[in-house]
């Protein structure tokens, strides 16, 4: 197992003396004195300690990693020993940040050799090359002639110069590997980079130091192993650098009353509007796109003297690469007033002064909130200002606790994805056409990848037989990629257009496009997006173009339906974009409302327990007063679910709810969801309708039995049924569609065409079916459904919530009301709204309200014995 130790702060004298002297009177003309990141990495990095620095934005994360690697090439540019060779390798997952970072390099080096020419000092040119998708191929030509002595480059950038025997050549003595915005790469990426990474470690002579930069994340030991990888002799140092950068944070509500007043729309772009004016330049984060545009056009309209193309932009990731270097560029000048994005700015890149943050509505974790939260005051001292809006007391709740971690500096989590086989079989084939390889040799190599560690041997061999044609797929035009020779046990490239098909088809993003939805063969209704189609099921009731349709059947990329104007919507168009609460800040909310539960069990006169709102959660009088107005309904009406306690609902409409509250962020209750409505399917519930949010889920249907359910579903059998529940899905079809190119069975260029996303889905159509037939443990098959339950899904998490279930930590109990709780009120009308405007969503949520408030009545009335007169 790798060591990981924490790292120490060292001295300004002790970090003073490693700089050369023109590196020294360069940075102090530029500095007063060494930032804190700096005093607890320079030194690391000089010394070539593998080092994880985790900072608030404005941290000065990326001058410290360059800083001792600037000053070791000056050291031997001046001793005139700078070979023609790689030094240093620097990655990003943002394309838009290597360029920022090759002008950051570019400026002081140019300062530097200005220095030195003043001093007469002759110093060696130090060489910076920028290598991404968009590099000509006559400036990649001029990177093999004079090889750069600092890379900045992509993941996949760096997967194809490892393939390259050329380039290979110039890193063969790599001594630093700088890897940037690390907690941005907990996903299928990062899993490739992981890998990328020790194809680095494997190709140069000396194991190149790694600088890992990351904003605030957790936990810090697992990205730490990420970063280096699973080996007894690697040792990793980590950094929290203990920045106190000021926050200036609170929780607004564009009306007085969320339920009674009816001018909530009007009033948040009133309150936006006056913000926008006390402030030079805000950046407003929503958490959809369409939600960006909205936004936009409401300011425009409602404010034309105020606000217009010159001073206001959209920037969200549906706009073309130009538009929205466009934007940034305005942003860095001091253009614009105002931009509003989905979560297209939330990393790293430089986009100037921002003095406001607003975040119109939650951001779903803390760790997201801080990220959002420090564009505003960049620079190192300044303090971060922001605002959250809400519009609705879920919201409110929600981003009060948020608001609670941040202060309190409880970071949510991340998690890399592990053992993904079809990100596994792209890399094989890349290794293969690099060189021939002994098998065991190329195991190992993968185990040392954190994101493989427990990598099993069968299923290290799965792949290889899929990608050394032992499946006998060839009928549906998938070829052998490589040769493996059992008997001297290695493999190699296969065919001549290896390196040509690796390289047009290299990359973990799949492509998406539009499901045209058809209610005849011959008549086209309307176009939705296709990570929409992936959340829903047959049966499931959507609005498009204000009116409802059910969902019959998929062919291709048309989507088959019925009108259906006499059913419920179960699924919300925006609901494929909803960011999902994290299952962090999911335990937070729970247990706030175990102290609310507690607050309003012992009678406390309602002062007192606004007093610990507003202590607890660091909000204003009037936020805690509508949270506790919130929670008391919600008492009196029922009982308050909790991180103990798992409330059940069970009321009639026209057919037969059943409402979950779960807290556990929507991931979790995909999850319990899908498992329960299984079940429950299986007891012979007919028609089951299933609707989920962050906060719980609901099934409908005619018969519906829960006990059973309850008492059979386990952290142990949780993931056969969930298996079954989704094998005949859309959302497992397409995910497979995404993993078999990724794979490489599904080639999106071949021979300089492009396959569109149609004929890939067609394609991936039939190979399903044909891998099914062959065997239902087909390695990319298998990866698929791991990409649901674990990517997707949140099944880890969701075996906990059982867990503490079957352990009596959390008691589950089953009420019947006779219409849903003030906490459900949400969560059922969520598939309406895309049918209604905000000023009848609050008629319904006042109707809703008076109902509780009826009901409460009656039952105090039955205490007292008294006939109810209303």
């Amino acid at each position: 197992m790798t060591t990981i130790t924490e790292g120490k702060k060292y001295g300004n004298a002790e970090t003073k003396k490693i700089l050369h002297p023109l590196v020294k009177e360069w940075f102090f003309s530029k500095f007063n004195k060494f930032s804190l990141t700096q005093l607890y990495g320079v030194y690391e990095i000089w010394n070539r300690n593998n080092i994880l620095i985790s900072a608030p934005t404005g941290g000065t994360k990326t001058l410290t990693a360059f800083l001792s690697i600037l000053n070791y090439l000056v050291f031997l540019a001046e001793e005139n020993k700078l070979e023609e060779k790689v030094y240093a390798v620097y990655t990003s997952p943002l394309k838009a940040l290597s360029n920022d970072i090759h002008k950051n390099l570019v400026e002081p080096l140019e300062e530097i050799y200005a220095l030195a020419e003043k001093k007469g000092i002759k110093l060696q040119q130090i060489r910076v090359g920028l290598r991404t998708g968009d590099t000509t191929t006559s400036e990649r030509a001029k990177m093999l002639r004079k090889a750069p002595h600092i890379l900045v480059t992509t993941p996949e950038s760096l997967a194809i110069i490892l393939t390259s025997k050329n380039f290979v050549e110039k890193m063969k003595a790599v001594e630093f590997c700088i890897v940037d915005e690390i907690h941005a790469l907990d996903n299928k990426r990062g899993v490739y980079l992981s890998l990328t990474l020790e194809r680095l470690n494997e190709v140069s002579k000396i194991f190149p130091a790694k600088i890992g930069l990351s904003a605030t994340v957790e936990p810090m030991e697992e990205v730490a192993r990420y970063l280096v990888g699973e080996s007894k002799e690697r040792k990793v140092k980590f950094i929290r650098v203990p920045l106190d950068k000021k926050i200036d944070i609170d929780v607004l509500t564009p009306v007085e009353d969320l339920i009674e007043d009816t001018e909530i729309t009007g009033n948040l772009y009133n309150l936006l509007d006056a913000l926008l004016k006390k402030h030079r330049t805000t950046l407003i984060f929503t958490n959809t796109r369409s939600a960006t545009e909205r936004v936009v056009n409401h300011l425009k309209s409602r404010f034309p003297t105020e606000y217009g193309d010159d001073n206001i932009a959209a920037h969200h990731s549906s706009l073309s690469k130009s538009h929205r270097f466009d934007i940034e560029e305005r942003l860095r000048q001091g253009k614009l007033k105002v931009v509003v994005c989905s979560t297209s700015l939330e990393l790293g890149i430089d986009i100037g002064y921002i003095d406001l943050v607003i975040m119109i509505g939650s951001p779903k974790s803390s760790a997201r909130a801080l990220q959002r939260l420090g564009r505003a005051g960049h620079k190192l001292h300044d303090t971060a200002k922001g605002r959250f809006i809400v519009t609705d007391r879920d919201d409110l709740v929600e981003c009060s606790v948020i608001q609670k971690e941040m202060i309190e500096r409880k970071i949510n989590k991340i998690t890399f994805p592990k053992n993904c086989l079809d990100v596994l079989s792209q890399q094989i084939f890349g290794m293969a056409i690099y060189k021939i390889w002994d098998i065991d040799e190329l195991f190992a190599l993968t185990r040392k990848s954190y994101c493989y560690s427990k990598l099993t041997r069968n299923d290290f061999l799965d792949v290889i037989s899929y990608l050394s044609g032992d499946y006998a797929l060839e009928k549906n035009n998938v070829y052998g990629k490589i040769w493996y020779d059992k008997e001297t046990k290695q493999i190699g490239k296969k065919g001549k257009l290896a390196r040509v098909l690796y390289l047009t088809n290299i990359g973990t993003i799949p492509d998406e496009s539009f499901i045209t939805v058809k209610i005849h063969p011959d008549e086209q209704i309307g176009f939705i997006d296709e990570s929409f189609m992936e959340r829903m099921k047959r049966g499931d009731v959507f609005v498009l173009g204000g009116k409802k349709y059910i969902y019959r059947y998929t062919k291709g990329m048309n989507l088959y339906v019925n009108s259906a104007e006499h059913l419920s919507p179960t699924i919300p168009s925006w609901f494929s974009e909803m960011l999902p609460l994290s299952f962090d800040s999911g335990l937070e909310i729970l247990k706030f409302r175990k102290l609310m539960h507690e607050q309003l069990d012992s009678e406390k006169p309602k002062k007192k327990t606004i007093e610990f709102i507003m202590k607890h959660l660091y909000v204003k009088e009037h936020t805690a007063e509508t949270i506790y107005n919130y929670f008391e309904e919600q008492h009196r009406f029922l009982e308050i679910p909790h991180e103990d306690l798992m409330i059940v609902e069970k009321y009639k409409s026209q057919k037969n709810f059943l409402i979950f509250h779960s807290a556990y962020g929507r991931r979790v209750n995909d999850v319990l969801s899908r498992a329960f409505g299984f079940l429950i399917g299986r007891l012979g519930g007919r028609d089951i309708e299933i609707g989920i949010n962050d906060n719980g889920f609901y099934i409908a249907g005619e018969r519906l039995q829960i006990k059973t359910p309850l008492e059979y579903l386990t952290p142990e059998n949780l993931p056969e049924i969930l298996n079954e529940a989704i094998e005949k899905t859309d959302v497992l079809t397409r995910r497979f569609r995404h993993c078999a190119s990724r794979a490489l069975m599904i080639l999106r260029n071949y021979k300089g065409r492009s396959k569109t996303v149609g004929k890939q889905q067609m394609k991936s159509h039939f190979l399903l079916h044909a891998v099914k037939k062959i065997t239902n443990e087909f390695p990319i098959l298998r990866e698929a459904r791991r990409e649901v339950l674990e990517d997707l899904m949140d099944i880890e998490n969701a075996k906990k919530v059982l867990a503490w279930i079957k352990e009596g930590k959390v008691k589950t109990k089953i009420i019947e009301t006779e219409v849903p709780s003030p906490f459900a009120s949400n969560l059922i009308l969520q598939g309406y709204s895309d049918l209604i405007r905000i000023e009848d969503r609050q008629d319904f949520l006042r109707r809703m309200h008076e109902e509780h408030v009826r009901v409460i009545a009656q039952k105090w009335f039955g205490k007292l014995g008294v006939e109810d007169e209303s």
